[in-house]
């Protein structure tokens, strides 16, 4: 299924240049909207059916690069001289500890992971939804729903 993947790449990138508003309007960087593409396949829902078929966004992979995207961000505060912890290590770094510990007490799974993980979750759909849009207007939607059969 991945030649359906390569047949669309220049349209793709079409949608990559148009998408970097949304991008710009949500809470990623570049960088981390970059990782979290590397981290995201497309589907095509219902590819039998030419009324309900659709590209989808598989984001199975998202939860795992989270983490990631909050060194990203880090690591651009420190670059921009805000410190990469808020503060906690320079004066208070048992407070950098408290917080890690309350945070694999509660699952790590809630609050701001889980928030940023639905944004990506979001956002990939709409580059997704953006991408068929794409096609269909191009007149190559149908090239590429057959395609992805084969």
């Amino acid at each position: 299924m991945s030649d359906w993947t390569d047949a669309i790449v220049g349209d793709r990138m079409a949608v990559d240049r148009k998408f970097s508003e949304q991008v710009n309007a949500s809470q990623f960087s570049n960088q981390q909207w970059g990782l979290i593409m590397t981290a995201t396949e497309f589907d095509i829902e219902h590819a039998d059916d030419p009324e309900r078929a659709r590209i989808v966004a598989d984001t199975e992979r998202l939860p795992g690069i989270i983490p990631e995207l909050d060194n990203i961000a880090n690591q651009m505060n420190a670059a921009a001289g805000g410190g990469a912890d808020g503060g906690r290590s320079s004066g208070n770094p048992i407070g950098g500890f408290v917080d890690e510990l309350k945070s694999l007490l509660s699952g790590g799974g809630s609050g701001p992971d889980r928030e940023k993980l639905e944004a990506a979750e979001r956002l990939t759909q709409e580059y997704a939804d953006e991408l068929q849009r794409h096609l269909e207007e191009n007149g190559t939607w149908e090239q590429v729903r057959i395609a992805y059969q084969e």
